[in-house]
C-alpha cells in the first residue's frame, strides 16, 4: 500500500528526517508516535509532497516521490492536518462537498454526491444534525469530525491523520477514535500520527516510534504497549500528566 524507504527531508539546508523507512499495508491502522519535534508531521507532509526530500515513496506500487501535492491527493492518498482545518464560512455540508473532486473539478451539488454524503453522515451522525450550520459554530470535536468527513468524501485509499486528538476533551477523543476504528473496518487503511501513545497503540496493529527525525523502534502495537522503552518514554509520562 505505502512503502517509504531511505527518506531524508529538508527545510532549506536543515535535514529534518534521516533515512526514515515505514510501510502501511492494506486494511491496517499504523501509528506513528513521538514527542513534539520528533518529525512526525514532517513525515506526513513529505509523503503528501509538501516537503523537499530524497529517498523513495511508493503508493500502491507507483513511485510518487516527485509528484506534486495535488497529484498525490488525486491518487486518493489524503491527509487530515493537525488543527481542525475547516472552511468556517461554509456550512457543514458545503465543507463536505469541497472534499469531492472529479475530472472536471469540484462538484458542489449534494445530489451529485448523495451516496458519499450518506456514508459520511452514517459514520458521523452529528454532522447530519448540523449539516446546515456554518462550520465556525461547531465545537472543536465536531470540526475534527468534519475535517475527517471531508477527507472521506475524496474516497481515500489511505487516510493520514495528524494529531486528531489535539485539544479535545477526553470523552470526545474516545468517540472520535471509535469512528477512526470504524472507518478502518469499512476498508480504509489509516496512518495515524498521535502524541497519546496509549490510545494510538490501543487502536493500531503496528506502530513506529520517532525521535529526532529517526525511527528508533517499531513492531506490533500490542508488544510496544508492554515494551519498557515505550512505557518509560511515553506511557509513564502521559499517566503522570493525566493524574495531575
Amino acid at each position: 500500500m505505502l512503502d517509504v524507504k531511505g527518506l531524508h527531508s529538508f527545510y532549506g539546508t536543515i535535514e529534518a528526517l534521516h533515512g526514515v523507512e515505514i510501510e502501511v499495508n492494506d486494511r491496517e491502522i499504523v501509528a506513528l508516535i513521538g514527542s513534539n519535534g520528533a518529525g512526525k508531521t514532517t513525515l506526513l507532509n513529505s509523503i503528501s509532497g509538501h516537503v523537499t526530500k530524497t529517498g523513495s515513496i511508493h503508493f500502491q506500487g507507483k513511485d510518487i516521490t516527485k509528484l506534486a501535492p495535488h497529484k498525490i491527493s488525486r491518487s486518493s492518498l489524503l491527509q487530515v492536518p493537525e488543527g481542525h482545518h475547516v472552511f468556517p464560512g461554509l456550512t457543514v455540508e458545503q465543507n463536505l462537498l469541497v472534499g469531492t473532486t472529479a475530472e472536471k473539478g469540484i462538484r458542489l451539488r449534494a445530489g451529485d454526491n448523495r451516496e458519499l454524503l450518506d456514508m459520511v453522515y452514517e459514520i458521523f451522525p452529528r454532522l447530519l444534525e448540523r449539516r446546515k450550520q456554518l462550520a465556525w459554530s461547531l465545537s472543536g470535536g465536531e470540526q475534527q469530525m468534519l475535517a475527517i468527513g471531508r477527507a472521506l468524501m475524496g474516497k481515500p485509499k489511505l487516510l493520514m491523520l495528524d494529531e486528531p486528538s489535539m485539544g479535545l476533551a477526553p470523552l470526545i477523543i474516545d468517540e472520535l477514535f471509535e469512528k477512526i476504528v470504524e472507518i478502518n473496518k469499512n476498508g480504509t487503511p489509516v496512518l495515524l500520527v498521535e502524541q497519546n501513545a496509549h490510545l494510538a497503540l490501543s487502536v493500531s496493529e503496528r506502530a513506529y516510534i520517532m525521535e529526532r527525525g529517526n525511527i528508533t523502534l517499531s513492531g506490533k502495537s500490542a508488544d510496544l504497549l508492554h515494551d519498557s522503552r515505550v512505557t518509560e518514554a511515553y506511557l509513564g509520562k502521559q499517566k503522570k500528566e493525566q493524574e495531575n
